[in-house]
């Protein structure tokens, strides 16, 4: 098992890769805090999941992009096994497509705390812990948008995305001394509760006709790359986000 003994934090992990990464994180020894807002239901069948197949887990209600919160999901994960190891910051949404027309200070707002914000906080509430060991590893979830700029109403995702991978570069090279590894992870068209919500059919399948592989991404096609990155086979990487996109965007 490659996470035995670790403790992994998955914020945003109720559904989706978030989910699908504390369920392998789980499979591979690491004791997993899954984090959820809303979703309560998922985040329990998650870790009912993880328990059934002899993994420990705890869901966590915490709203990631408020400090006090993240201070008391932190907390919860330490009072349940005493460390963390491993933080993902998977946390994110697109909330709703909104064009220059229709966007507001208040959904700007939303969207840079759900998506840039929220990994600035976690990051900060873990990486001392990481330090005093001399071990740990961050991943930061970001997105293909950060890098093309997403679909129409999605400029404000996108930045929060562009953004997140630049913080994961400038945080990296901060955090290496302390021997705290940075990478980061930009999925492509993924099919997940995300794109149910905000990609009809007809626009999924255009998506879909530009990727050199023919099909959308599935949740485990990323979380098996997060799980790479927080693995040995990866020690020699740092600041990197990996595009995981089937070919839709190379560089």
């Amino acid at each position: 098992m490659i996470l035995k003994g670790q403790v992994a934090l998955i914020t945003g992990a109720s559904s989706g890769i978030g989910r699908a990464t504390a369920e392998l994180f789980a499979r591979e020894g690491a004791k997993v805090g899954v984090n959820y807002l809303k979703n309560q239901k998922g985040a329990e069948e998650a870790v009912e999941a993880i328990r059934k197949g002899g993994g420990e887990a705890i869901a966590v209600r915490a709203d990631v992009a408020r400090s006090a919160e993240v201070q008391s999901l932190v907390a919860a994960v330490r009072k349940a096994w005493g460390r963390i190891d491993i933080l993902i910051n998977n946390a994110g949404d697109l909330i709703a497509r909104r064009t220059l027309k229709d966007m507001t200070e208040e959904y700007w707002d939303q969207i840079m705390n759900l998506n840039m914000k929220s990994a600035f906080l976690c990051t900060q509430a873990v990486w001392q812990e990481m330090a005093a060991r001399k071990n740990g590893y961050i991943v930061n979830v970001t997105s293909i948008a950060g890098r093309n700029g997403g679909g129409v109403g999605a400029a404000a995702y996108a930045a929060a995305k562009g953004g997140l991978l630049t913080y994961t570069k400038g945080i990296a090279k901060e955090l290496a001394p302390h021997g705290i590894r940075v990478n980061g992870i930009a999925p492509g068209v993924i099919a997940t509760p995300y794109h149910e919500r905000y990609s009809p059919p007809e626009v999924m399948a255009k998506f879909i006709a530009n990727i050199p592989m023919s099909r959308a991404g599935t949740a485990e096609d990323i979380a098996d790359v997060i799980l790479f990155l927080v693995s040995p086979a990866a020690r020699y990487m740092l600041g990197e986000t990996v595009e995981v996109n089937g070919g839709l965007l190379m560089d």
